[in-house]
């Protein structure tokens, strides 16, 4: 069997590898967050402009409100996975242990969802392009 048929590796070039490398949505090479996800003292900083390409991240006051709309929905969709994976694979899963375990993953994955939310948001305005990369 090919080793190379399973190969999911992201191109350069797509959203996605943007949004999962945390890089500039317009060069792809730049980092697009202060620190880390987990970092508290800067949960969710983004740059004021790319290192790379000095794309300015922040277009206008208030750009990354929107990315509420997409932090909501990160948010369900945790909720619908939890909720639906604790009912099809296990049996008699009591509502306190259901919320306490959608309780617990919200700490554990909020400041992913929070960073993710507004990678995302930016990737949906700002586009890649090629010769910004250089």
């Amino acid at each position: 069997m090919d080793e190379n048929k399973f190969n999911f590796e992201i191109m350069k070039g797509t959203k996605l590898y943007s949004i999962f490398k945390l890089k500039c949505p317009k060069c792809h090479e730049g980092k697009f967050f202060e620190s880390h996800l987990y970092d508290l003292k800067k949960l969710g900083h983004v740059l004021e402009e790319c290192p790379s390409c000095k794309t300015n991240y922040v277009p206008e006051p208030g750009f990354y409100f929107g990315a509420m709309y997409v932090s909501y929905g990160l948010g369900v969709a945790l909720f619908v996975t939890i909720w639906a994976s604790s009912n099809w694979f296990f049996d008699k899963v009591s509502v306190g242990l259901q919320i306490s375990l959608v309780i617990g993953s919200i700490f554990v994955f909020g400041p992913f969802i929070y960073a993710f939310s507004k990678i995302i948001w930016a990737n949906m305005f700002i586009h890649y392009k090629e010769n910004d990369a250089k």
